[in-house]
């Protein structure tokens, strides 16, 4: 799906922003990701064979929170027969400012709640038909699709068709070290700066989305 350079500028962009937020999420939470449920499935399996029954159903609601805000992006795109992009981008920018104003208000939870679920809902950004997506909040698969694709390029194959999905990991990476240090000096404030980055970023597929 990243078959061209506004596409690919687009994905990477929305990978920062997750990895921005998990950057922060993990930090808040102790070990919690807001956007990587692998990781979260695997804590969860610990909690459970250690008993720790309150970590457990912390993680469960977690990952229930994102499974249902995956379901409402693939409606919102489903739905829309045009600029299901921005629609959907406009939601996500929503549910951020409400946490960020959430946490203003004292309700640190119901902050974190709203990025888990605009988190689940990002990754249906491009979604086709059929359910086929392109996760944006974890890049496990993008470094599998770049090692495979440099491997096809080691073969004569394109030579530079690794490069859109190593782009996409480096932007994860690059946003969770700046939401980490963001999180540090600003703690749950830090997710204004995310909900800033959402604004533009509707207001430029805005422009193009028509």
């Amino acid at each position: 799906m990243l078959d061209s350079r506004r596409n690919t500028a687009l994905a990477c962009a929305l990978s920062a922003l997750a990895g921005y937020l998990d950057g922060i999420g993990y930090l808040h939470l102790g070990g919690l990701f807001v956007s990587f449920m692998s990781g979260n499935s695997t804590r969860l399996g610990v909690d459970l064979t250690e008993a720790n029954w309150f970590a457990a159903a912390q993680t469960i609601g977690i990952i229930v929170t994102f499974v249902i805000g995956a379901a409402a992006g693939s409606l919102i795109v489903l739905a829309r027969g045009g600029r299901r992009q921005t629609w959907l981008l406009l939601t996500e920018t929503l549910l951020l400012v409400g946490s960020a104003l959430a946490y203003t208000f004292g309700w640190p939870t119901v902050a974190v709640g709203g990025i888990v679920f605009a988190m689940g809902l990002e990754n249906a950004i491009f979604q086709i038909r059929g359910g086929g997506s392109l996760g944006l909040t974890y890049v496990t698969g993008a470094l599998v699709k770049a090692g495979q694709l440099l491997g096809t390029a080691l073969t004569g194959g394109p030579r530079w068709a690794w490069l859109p999905s190593l782009l996409l990991w480096a932007a994860l990476v690059l946003g969770s070290t700046v939401g980490a240090l963001a999180y540090l000096h600003l703690n749950l404030s830090a997710v204004w700066f995310a909900a800033g980055a959402a604004v533009a970023l509707t207001a430029i597929v805005a422009v193009r989305d028509k």
